[in-house]
């Protein structure tokens, strides 16, 4: 992303002895992309997307797309809606799969493998028009295929052993920090209703410091397991996150390779709402969680107002799901650093961020 003042999260973790007394988070200066695209075509704004928004493209489009539409009360073909689903997924298949490699050690990774599933992504993803028909099914397959090169689990959701994903697995369960067990809250599609209209409501902060009813639910992979298996209470960790992501991989991928219907797909992958003339929004399941776009157009057709709300406001708010994860753990010496950025990475691995320790008697 560009056009902010700074774009990393600072973290701050008060220690008393070895255990977490408090989390500070300062987080990152968004884009003044509402006070830039005001009174211009929205064509401007989709133009620009993808140098704004760097990661997650496919989705932030999408979801800009998706509100316009709605806002103009425009009728999608059932075709265009599978085809920016397929899009959407294959974008999540791609940046869970660099989360996996970039914040994780991946030894014994096969090259051949490797470039594979990235030819085959990109057939996908990275073309401004995606494969159809037969080109897409032999994309889809070869992907399935690198992906069981490289040790992704089947329906058993246990990676081969040795494999990279399992030797990942390994490598971060030796630092994983246990937290305490909490209660968690996990954002849905039925909460879409409330955050959009409050996205366009009378509250500025609402888009960088979001809450629902006073609380900031998690959003992402592992949000999305818990919330299909409703399982609400219980001990969350690094490791967790990692299989979830994983899990979802391989869910997605059985999705495109049983022939990517709408019917079949998961709950919420994209919604668009109408607010009345002019005026709707958008949510999107990214790949690091649920993502809102939301518009109001003048008279003329042009941007008057656009605020948009990504999954890092939620997992990164001030007293949300990073400080409920950290807060009240127990740590050892050794391993201080690596045991927190595991938790903060298995809530985003993409995100930036400045870690800092102090001991509660400096403060």
């Amino acid at each position: 992303m560009s056009l902010v003042a700074r774009n990393k999260i600072d973290v701050t973790i008060s220690l008393a002895d070895d255990v977490i007394a408090a989390v500070e988070i300062l987080p990152r200066v968004r884009p003044p992309l509402a006070r830039l695209f005001a009174g211009k075509p929205a064509s401007s704004l989709l133009k620009a997307l993808p140098r704004l928004f760097t990661l997650c493209a496919a989705a932030q489009q999408t979801a800009l797309l998706a509100a316009l539409e709605a806002a103009r009360d425009e009728e999608i073909i059932l075709a265009t809606k599978q085809r920016r689903m397929i899009l959407v997924v294959a974008e999540r298949i791609s940046e869970l799969l660099r989360g996996l490699f970039v914040g994780h050690p991946t030894p014994n990774v096969s090259a051949a493998a490797t470039r594979s599933l990235i030819r085959a992504l990109s057939v996908l993803v990275g073309s401004a028009r995606p494969a159809r028909g037969s080109a897409r099914r032999e994309a889809i397959a070869q992907i399935v295929a690198a992906l069981a090169a490289l040790g992704m689990p089947n329906e058993d959701g246990v990676p081969r052993p040795g494999s990279p994903f399992a030797l990942c697995i390994a490598a971060l369960d030796e630092v994983d920090l246990k937290s305490i067990r909490i209660a968690h809250s996990f954002l849905s599609v039925a909460d879409d209703r409330n955050i959009i209209e409050r996205l366009l409501g009378d509250d500025p902060t609402f888009c960088h410091c979001p809450d629902l009813g006073g609380h900031a639910p998690e959003t992402g992979p592992w949000a999305r397991q818990m919330t299909r298996d409703r399982l609400w209470l219980g001990r969350s960790g690094a490791v967790e996150r990692l299989k979830a992501r994983i899990a979802e991989i391989v869910r997605l991928c059985e999705w495109l390779k049983s022939g990517a219907h709408i019917d079949s797909a998961e709950p919420g992958i994209i919604e668009s709402y109408r607010l009345g003339p002019g005026r709707a929004a958008a949510a999107v399941e990214c790949a690091r969680g649920r993502l809102y776009h939301a518009v109001e157009l003048d008279p003329q057709g042009q941007i008057y107002r656009f605020e948009f709300l990504a999954p890092t406001e939620w997992n990164f708010h001030r007293s949300g799901p990073l400080v409920r994860n950290l807060q009240g753990a127990v740590l050892t010496a050794r391993r201080h650093q690596k045991a927190v950025r595991a938790v903060i990475e298995s809530l985003d691995p993409c995100v930036g961020f400045i870690l800092k320790f102090r001991k509660v008697d400096d403060a």
